[in-house]
């Protein structure tokens, strides 16, 4: 079955094809993160509020942090078990055949990271909003409020099937295989410079530094500062080759959590057709052993 949507769709058309009838979910991932002192984990707001305020009009809000996570897992965004990530995304109303829209108001990178998640489980059939709400209410399109879309959504539960793609998830030998060089492959850190050299104001995570042998791909150098739209898939491309993502033999994107590194690996899917993995457990997990070593500076 061919996607009703590309996986990057603009506002102009997601409206244009909701009007004609097209059948899809939308999903609204927004999701804030707060950092606290030095060492101390993060925290993860869910922007249910917001939602409530305004949104796409027939959305739902997701819960990223609670609903699309493993809430027992060692760390904040742990990927569920296939089943228990298929029941969750079930009860939005997405089925085999739903086509998935999902956008965030901070970034791309929540939106990101459900698309991600949803490639991983098998599902397709799913697109991310470029520039998401603020991209939406700039091209004049009505916004909806209150409970109703989302209470909507869920009144229908779909089947989903989960049809896992292991190769889309970096596990932690994986890459510490990576960074000691026993396998080919390339690290990219998506985080912004001075954290990736371990100089941020306050670090969430239990050292300071990268993963050794990592490279730096800043998640917001892909996207338009001033509209937070996706920038041309021709400069998408230049910055994933000057990176040396698209030429390496089993790359892998990381962040702190695995959010962010889903917006380097989105990128590459749109601008070159490429499938990256993720390391889910990301800086959270490999500093959290002092015997994995870190660089600086």
């Amino acid at each position: 079955m061919t996607s009703a949507l590309p996986a990057l769709v603009s506002p102009e058309e997601l409206h244009t094809a909701v009007a004609a009838g097209v059948a899809v979910v939308v999903l609204d991932a927004s999701t804030a993160l707060a950092t606290h002192g030095e060492a101390e984990p993060y925290t993860a707001q869910p922007l249910r509020e917001q939602y409530l305020e305004g949104h796409v009009p027939g959305a739902a809000f997701v819960d990223v942090t609670n609903e699309l996570s493993d809430t027992s897992g060692p760390q904040l965004f742990a990927v569920p078990a296939p089943e228990a990530l298929a029941a969750a995304l079930g009860a939005l109303g997405i089925g085999d055949e739903t086509h998935v829209v999902v956008y965030d108001t901070v970034g791309s990178a929540w939106a990101t990271r459900v698309w991600w998640l949803l490639r991983w489980l098998g599902h397709d059939h799913v697109s991310v909003l470029d520039g998401g709400l603020g991209a939406w209410r700039a091209a004049g399109l009505p916004v909806a409020s209150g409970t109703e879309d989302d209470a909507a959504a869920r009144a229908t539960p779909g089947r989903l099937t989960p049809r896992v793609r292991p190769e889309l998830l970096a596990t932690l030998p994986q890459v510490e295989q990576i960074s000691s060089g026993a396998a080919s492959g390339l690290l990219v850190n998506a985080l912004d410079p001075a954290t990736f050299r371990g100089e941020q104001e306050v670090s969430p995570y239990p050292r300071r530094g990268r993963i050794p042998g990592s490279a730096n791909l800043p998640l917001f150098t892909f996207l338009d500062p001033e509209t937070g739209r996706f920038l041309p898939p021709a400069d998408l491309r230049g910055l994933l080759q000057d990176g040396g993502l698209l030429d390496a033999r089993g790359a892998v994107t990381y962040c702190g959590g695995g959010i962010a590194a889903t917006v380097p690996a989105f990128a590459a899917y749109v601008a070159a057709g490429v499938d990256v993995a993720v390391y889910d457990g990301s800086l959270s997990e490999w500093t959290a052993d002092q015997g994995r070593p870190v660089e600086l500076g």
